[in-house]
């Protein structure tokens, strides 16, 4: 069961027109299973996919069995388009993992300042204006 939606960066130049085919493709070079993430929002916001829901994840250990990962393109600077991307992505979630928890890496490893911004802080944001 999902009980965790967390938001990962792909650590990469800010701006720079990575893909979920770039990410699989890198972590099958470190000898991974193929992309770890679920899904991944490019710069310009489009959505797309990464592993399956029902594959276990390789992106937050060790809360990967019921987690789903999100991971938007660069390292700190989103575009308006990625953010709204993410938002309609975690609603869409949220409705499907009802209880499941919207954070970011950072927030299950102190080690980590991924995705390097606060992600409770804007998903608090997105349900005060009700869309929740």
């Amino acid at each position: 069961m999902i009980n965790r939606i967390v938001i990962h960066c792909s650590d990469t130049p800010n701006g720079r027109p990575n893909t979920a085919e770039d990410i699989h493709r890198w972590h099958l070079e470190r000898g991974w299973d193929g992309i770890g993430y679920h899904h991944v929002i490019t710069v310009d916001g489009d959505v797309q996919n990464g592993r399956p829901h029902y594959w276990q994840g390789a992106h937050a250990d060790p809360f990967n069995k019921n987690s789903l990962g999100i991971c938007l393109i660069g390292r700190d600077q989103f575009t308006d388009a990625q953010w709204r991307s993410l938002e309609g992505l975690v609603i869409g979630l949220k409705e499907q993992y009802q209880g499941a928890e919207v954070l970011g890496h950072c927030d299950l490893n102190s080690h980590k300042t991924c995705p390097n911004c606060d992600v409770k802080e804007w998903w608090a944001g997105v349900q005060t204006r009700g869309i929740d």
